[in-house]
């Protein structure tokens, strides 16, 4: 995945705009275009544009994203990509401890974002900085299970180990051992983690639920004057989660929230067809806030008041299908949406008529798994890979 050339990727940002835009006014892009989806994702693969140098310390994540896209895209079988060599390539990310007793120092010894994150040990063997972090465990664990790695070759205990250096008092986690913030995000990464590695050691589970009801937000003076019981009252007044405690409802903490409940076992799949009111959050408040991110223009918005953006079609998407609530949504007026933001050349913007980037494509890929389109492989919404993927089939 090395950059390329500035010319040659300006060339075709240049034809990609005009063409894009005359394709949402005349509402020509009428299909999803897998084979310029798949030509997008290998070019990506093997030559990222110059923009993204920015996020070279994320390298495993764009990696991620183009891996992971073919793999949905059912086409990882079908084109240049050496399985082996991109197992070796990540697995040469993962920091080590230089002895058993390192597991217990505070650090974090799971997979760097990059090479140029992963600086040599000493002499002594140990290592002068140690930047590897939650999310980037996350996506090098996803990579290794669509290309069909052998989990049983991991060094999973200290993965798991280390990993409760991270969990805080709270129930939160910190995605990296030294100055960084802590919310929803680093919560699931730490979930889907011990999922993928069948492990539930790594982290404190009854405290993560109760950090993750601490984020749908309501004032617990409630509790005083009410005969109401405080887990219902931990549900925020419009029913999603924010980030954090007292932030506001977002796609993407929504997402994290149930996901990492269902992962931990605490929701139940298609929940919305059983008894809701044994449910640990309020369902029904919870479904109608989700159900309100669809926008007039038949996308998904992040926020209230929020234009719409490819990625929470998976986002709020997957939420649904979590609770058995997918069929509720408008499909047809989704798709349609989506396919305004798909890019000839193949990809997706953010929103209509903006150039393709491989976070949003990889996003657009899931959406439409999830819409059920042909010749893609079905999606596993909690863990956002496929289910061949999340089985190791």
């Amino acid at each position: 995945m090395e950059p390329a050339t500035e010319n040659e990727w300006d060339r075709l940002s240049s034809s990609s705009s005009d063409g894009e835009e005359q394709a949402a006014s005349d509402g020509s892009s009428s299909q999803f275009n897998r084979q310029q989806h798949v030509a997008f994702l290998m070019m990506m693969y093997e030559s990222l544009p110059h923009h993204y140098q920015y996020q070279e310390i994320n390298r495993i994540t764009l990696a991620h994203f183009a891996i992971s896209g073919l793999c949905l895209l059912g086409a990882l079988d079908r084109v240049r990509v050496d399985k082996d060599a991109v197992s070796d390539w990540v697995l040469s990310l993962k920091a080590h401890p230089s002895n058993k007793a390192d597991l217990t120092n505070g650090e974090f010894y799971g997979f760097h974002g990059s090479p140029s994150s992963q600086l040599h040990p000493d002499d002594n063997g140990v290592l002068m900085h140690n930047g590897s972090n939650l999310a980037s465990t996350y996506c090098a664990l996803a990579i290794l299970k669509a290309v069909g790695y052998n989990f049983a070759n991991i060094d999973s205990k200290s993965i798991l180990t280390s990993m409760r250096n991270l969990q805080q008092h709270d129930g939160s986690f910190m995605p990296i051992h030294f100055g960084a913030e802590k919310d929803l995000r680093f919560v699931y990464c730490a979930a889907a983690i011990c999922f993928l590695l069948e492990d539930w050691s790594g982290m404190d589970r009854e405290r993560a639920k109760a950090y993750i009801l601490n984020c749908q937000f309501v004032q617990h003076i409630l509790c005083i004057y009410a005969d109401i019981p405080l887990m219902l009252l931990l549900q925020s007044y419009d029913g999603g989660f924010g980030l954090t405690p007292g932030s506001e409802s977002h796609g993407g903490g929504t997402y994290c929230a149930v996901a990492s409940l269902r992962l931990m076992g605490f929701i139940e799949d298609n929940v919305l067809s059983k008894n809701m009111s044994s449910s640990i959050i309020d369902l029904p408040l919870l479904l109608s806030w989700c159900l309100q991110r669809q926008a007039a223009d038949g996308g998904f918005q992040g926020r209230a008041n929020k234009p719409s953006d490819t990625c929470y079609a998976f986002w709020i998407g997957s939420v649904l299908r979590m609770l058995g609530g997918y069929n509720l949504i408008d499909k047809e007026a989704l798709r349609g949406f989506l396919l305004t933001c798909q890019s000839q050349y193949g990809g997706f913007g953010k929103c209509p008529g903006d150039l393709p980037d491989l976070y949003h494509s990889f996003y657009g890929y899931t959406a439409f798994s999830l819409l059920e389109e042909p010749g893609l492989n079905p999606l596993c919404a909690e863990l956002g890979m496929t289910e061949f993927s999340a089985l190791g089939i």
